[in-house]
């Protein structure tokens, strides 16, 4: 295989996640007296930490509340984590098939540890990944590169043989900072992103990656994509 360590963004690559997300900040909001926002601009918000979720479902003009409204969002999401969040199809397989080819597989995202890992356990994927990295493992979160920095020293592979999938700039910024190679997905949130960054390797189902990751020639460090 061309890559050894395939590490995965969470939120809109491997988990739909806007229902609960939304109906967690909406929660907040209507908790201070402030209305709903709608499930696409929630959706904008997602992909920097819970805390900068709470932020900017919040405003600007509310900054007074960030400290409580995290409280009160981190309390409401834990107990509904999986109301509606589900795999991607065909994400389940793809592990799967990873795992049979030997790969090593890991999760980087800016979701606290605790909230990732029991997404993950009860949607019974869990024990594909060697572990899960969250926004709150280490002292910085995406983009910084180092939790991609830690998976590689962990699992003892290589950046030249290690790339992340996701859905975001965040995401690809990340691999470029680690200087690691990046496969973007287009069932996720930050598709548009993406594309006017001109990512070259972007997949439109789960089961392509398969071919990225065996490619006999595979293409060069992240800045030859975009």
């Amino acid at each position: 295989m061309s890559y050894a360590h395939i590490a995965f963004d969470l939120d809109g690559t491997l988990i739909d996640s806007r229902l609960d997300l939304s109906h967690a900040v909406n929660f907040v909001r209507g908790s201070f007296g402030l209305p709903e926002l709608p499930l696409d601009v929630v959706t904008t918000y997602i992909g920097s930490g819970a805390r900068m979720l709470v932020q900017r479902g919040l405003g600007a003009t509310h900054e007074e509340l960030i400290d409580e409204g995290l409280r009160r969002f981190m309390a409401h999401y834990g107990k509904h984590l999986l109301d509606n969040t589900r795999l991607y199809p065909g994400i389940c397989e793809l592990l799967r098939a990873l795992r049979q080819r030997g790969a090593t597989l890991s999760v980087l995202t800016n979701k606290p540890e605790a909230l990732s890992r029991a997404v993950l356990g009860g949607l019974q994927v869990l024990p594909h990944f060697i572990t899960v990295i969250g926004g709150d493992s280490l002292p910085t979160r995406k983009p910084d590169p180092d939790g991609l920095q830690h998976l590689c020293a962990l699992s003892g592979v290589g950046p030249e043989k290690v790339i992340l999938v996701g859905d975001s700039l965040i995401d690809l910024n990340t691999a470029r900072a680690a200087n690691v190679d990046f496969c973007g997905v287009s069932w996720g949130f930050g598709l548009t992103g993406l594309r006017t960054a001109a990512v070259d390797t972007i997949i439109e189902h789960p089961s392509e990656l398969l071919a990225v990751i065996e490619e006999e020639s595979k293409v060069q460090g992240p800045r030859s994509k975009v």
